[in-house]
């Protein structure tokens, strides 16, 4: 066996076993543990059994109503992950989305890493040891580790050096690697950009945002390198010729779907204005992240929206291995290149205004673009996740260029001590930088368990002819235990209301804002029912409020009412009693009222 092969096996196993130390804790208990949280967990299983669905009963994958009935969720307008729950429908409907959830957020970290590996080894170093560096700190970053905490389809980016890869390759002569793709006819530009626009295509139906802030980070380092070097010149109506051919794949392919997201049921026209102010600190690059060995909650309060979102926390230490990078290799295009596309990342994640410990230092760009159509919909801070992979890109390349350097070869005496001091050095200096922000494993919370009753088809006669489950309370961001309980039923009943993203108008509002907002526009009785759970009183409950939860159970088409005991049950217990006007029945775990006939 060739000695590369030891190497890409040994990278291979060893991204495994760290993605699985930093995922260990979820797999100790499937039964009982979830992530810190537990929010969007529930919700990524409802995409996850809803990908089951789509495969088992045909189910239709781009809307649907089992999730907040009668009006239903655009799933192509939300994190839907048609691109993963597809594929993890056998494990789905073999071991259940809690399996499967877990098997997300593993093989995201494990695949990304090697992804960056095969893709820095074969095409940008010639040290094995820089690519596992560079695809070690892609997968494994701060950020990245942050985003462990519920958001599989941010840590799951095993495409984007693929898409960056393919996409910086369009214009390459013929002769180069003609012999790829065989399979595909035409000339070198038409195979590459057909391979292209199907990357783009699976990475659309994981997670659009990254593809959104991969194709702004290529086209950026494009048109500095390209219009920097007269041989990349000459070749660029080849390599847009490749492009047009990606994007008329990908159009044709994404047509539909995304007239779906953008037109169809349950579209809104970008995001809240709270949601587009989320800006990272600019503190928080030369901090710690909490679930660094350097860090904790005491380093990262308050410089994030929350510890799911800790985005930059690079560390200082990684801020000046990176600077002494740039500065060794400040001759080279490339190196700089990746460096300009950093630096506007990192600007454009500070949002609309730049902060210094949550102090407002001044205005920011992003400011003057988060209007635009399509930018209306990002994140601010998110865009640090783009400063990850140049991280990386800019570690494996200062390794590789120590490497070459140090390479024995006729020198003088001073040369050659140079280089016998560089090799404990350098090494020293790279672990002494990139050790402070390794992870820690995921912490992890006890979850509720699901009730019989709603696995055990008891609850079927009440919901023939699709209606649909009230939970009390409602489900929404600070409830998402119904959508875990639906998710293990196989969503197999419909329910009022949930946690998705939609449009802020309602049947009440139908000329509203249009932007979206998390859950469904409220109704007096859900907001009522909210109030009691996260405030603990019973109301007075008036003639009126019975009225009005009548006609909200119309509206819903609730054939039942189901409160499971959790927090604060004796208040709502009370309060539902009082608005329904009847007693519930005790079944299976839940109390139960019989709706169908309000």
């Amino acid at each position: 066996m060739r000695p590369g092969i030891w190497w890409d096996l040994g990278a291979v196993f060893g991204f495994l076993a760290a993605a699985g130390y930093l995922t260990g804790r979820l797999w100790s208990d499937l039964s009982h543990l979830t992530s810190t949280n537990a929010t969007d967990q529930a919700q990524f299983e409802w995409m996850l059994a809803h990908g089951a669905r789509v495969v088992r009963h045909l189910d239709y994958p781009f809307t649907t109503t089992r999730m907040n009935a009668p009006d239903g969720v655009n799933l192509m307008a939300n994190t839907s992950v048609l691109g993963v729950s597809v594929p993890l429908s056998p494990v789905t409907l073999a071991f259940g989305p809690h399996v499967s959830f877990a098997v997300f957020l593993t093989v995201a970290f494990a695949a990304t890493a090697i992804a960056w590996y095969f893709v820095l080894s074969r095409h940008v170093v010639t040290s094995r040891v820089a690519a596992v560096v560079g695809g070690g700190f892609c997968a494994f970053a701060p950020g990245m580790v942050s985003h462990g905490n519920g958001h599989p389809n941010i840590v799951a980016q095993f495409l984007v050096p693929f898409i960056i890869w393919r996409a910086l390759t369009l214009g390459r002569p013929e002769q180069e690697g003609a012999r790829r793709w065989r399979w595909l006819p035409g000339p070198r530009y038409v195979r590459d950009g057909v391979v292209l626009g199907m990357l783009i295509t699976w990475q659309a139906f994981i997670n659009e945002e990254i593809l959104l802030l991969t194709a702004l980070g290529a086209g950026l380092f494009t048109a500095v390198v390209g219009l920097s070097r007269r041989e990349y010149r000459r070749r660029i109506l080849p390599f847009l010729a490749g492009l047009g051919i990606a994007a008329l794949v990908a159009g044709v392919l994404l047509a539909y779907p995304l007239w779906v997201q953008f037109t169809g049921p349950g579209s809104y026209r970008g995001l809240s204005g709270n949601v587009q102010k989320y800006g990272a600190d600019l503190a928080s690059y030369p901090s710690f992240s909490r679930l660094s060995l350097a860090g904790s909650a005491a380093t990262a309060n308050g410089l994030a929206q929350n510890p799911t979102e800790e985005n930059a926390f690079l560390g200082w230490p990684a801020l000046l291995l990176l600077g002494g990078v740039v500065a060794y290799r400040c001759r080279c295009l490339t190196t700089l290149a990746v460096a300009l596309v950093g630096v506007v990342f990192a600007v454009c994640s500070l949002g609309p205004t730049v902060k210094w410990r949550s102090g407002v230092l001044s205005g920011g760009p992003w400011a003057k673009v988060q209007s635009l159509p399509v930018l209306d919909t990002v994140v601010p801070t998110r865009f640090a996740l783009a400063t990850v992979p140049v991280a990386g890109v800019l570690l494996a390349l200062g390794w590789d260029r120590w490497r070459r350097w140090a390479a024995p070869r006729p020198a003088s005496r001073l040369g050659h001590g140079l280089r016998y001091a560089s090799l404990a050095l350098v090494p020293v200096a790279f672990v002494a930088a990139l050790l402070p922000t390794a992870p820690r494993p995921l912490p992890v919370l006890h979850g509720a368990r699901t009730p019989d009753v709603l696995v055990n088809g008891r609850l079927d006669e009440y919901l023939a002819g699709n209606r649909s489950v009230l939970f009390v309370p409602p489900p929404q961001s600070r409830y998402p235990e119904p959508l875990a309980w639906a998710a293990e039923s196989g969503l197999s009943f419909r329910m009022a209301c949930g946690y998705f993203l939609g449009p802020a108008t309602g049947p009440d509002r139908p000329h509203g804002p249009k932007h979206g907002i998390f859950g469904a526009p409220p109704r007096p009785t859900a907001s009522l029912l909210t109030a009691v759970y996260h405030r603990n009183w019973t109301p007075q409950v008036t003639p009126r409020m019975r009225e009005q939860a009548a006609e909200d159970l119309r509206y819903w088409r609730a054939g039942a009412v189901v409160l499971v005991p959790s927090r604060n049950t004796a208040a709502l217990l009370r309060a539902t009693t009082g608005l329904l006007d009847s007693d519930p029945q005790w079944m299976d775990g839940a109390w139960v009222w019989d709706v169908r006939h309000r």
